[in-house]
């Protein structure tokens, strides 16, 4: 789902001898908590969402006990390569960029990217009918970088800290549309925010594959990617993925 425009690439020496994070009594999740319905934080204050499940699952199929660590979006590659947490399930897309910091297992699902705004306007998704409107996308993901390289000489670009805030300011008149994953759009359209809205056009990208972070040389790596294959096998998977969208997302 995500990906660094200007990634911090701040990787220490320990790095190059690898990691056993495995070997630790509780591995810790990173995750954004500010992404519904893929990971957010619910009204008891728990992290929750796809993310958050499916990460539990895989540690019980590596039979370690976790935990969950937020953090803000912009910081969360930082963060896992200072420890804070061992690996990141946080609908983070696979690019050439972040593989530069980080590794990543094989995607856990395939994400698009796609317009939203006001029903009943006119909203085409080319580039000479989208010339001067402001088009809001979250800050350090696929959706901003993509405006940014193809309609940056276009548009109005606006982007957000979270994806939240891009909402709040298509809810509000302040932007004429929003570029998003089509699967985190598609859980907003159905709030009470956003009944005013809809799809607008086709998905513009549509081959984003996400995967899990873990360090450089982590053996973490391997255990995660036998434990995913586990509960795509199991049935687990499937579980998970229809508790959260009528449709496959693998």
């Amino acid at each position: 789902m995500k990906s660094y425009k200007k990634i911090l690439l701040a990787v220490t020496a320990t790095l190059a001898f690898g990691t056993q994070a495995i070997a630790a009594d509780k591995l810790r999740i990173g995750t954004e908590g500010a992404y519904p319905p893929f990971n957010l934080i619910d009204a008891s204050g728990k992290v929750v969402g796809f993310d958050v499940d499916i990460a539990n699952a895989l540690c019980a199929k590596m039979k370690v006990e976790c935990e969950v660590v937020t953090s803000d979006w912009d910081g969360i590659i930082p963060a896992l390569n200072a420890s804070k947490f061992d690996f990141i399930v946080a609908s983070m897309s696979i690019t050439e960029e972040r593989k530069q910091a980080v590794d990543f297992t094989d995607p856990y699902y395939t994400n698009k990217l796609q317009f939203i705004g006001p029903k009943g306007t006119e909203f085409k998704t080319d580039k000479a009918s989208l010339k001067g409107k402001v088009i809001g996308a979250q800050r350090a993901t696929i959706a901003g970088t993509w405006a940014e390289d193809n309609l940056g000489d276009a548009i109005e670009l606006k982007l957000y800290d979270t994806q939240e805030n891009a909402y709040l300011d298509l809810a509000s008149g302040r932007v004429d549309g929003v570029l998003a994953d089509t699967f985190v759009n598609w859980e907003w359209l159905k709030s009470d925010a956003g009944k005013g809205f809809e799809f607008k056009g086709d998905p513009v990208f549509d081959n984003d594959k996400i995967g899990i972070a873990v360090r450089k040389n982590d053996a973490l790596r391997e255990k995660l990617n036998a434990a995913l294959k586990e509960i795509v096998a199991d049935g687990t998977y499937k579980q998970i993925n229809d508790k959260y969208f009528p449709f496959s997302i693998l």
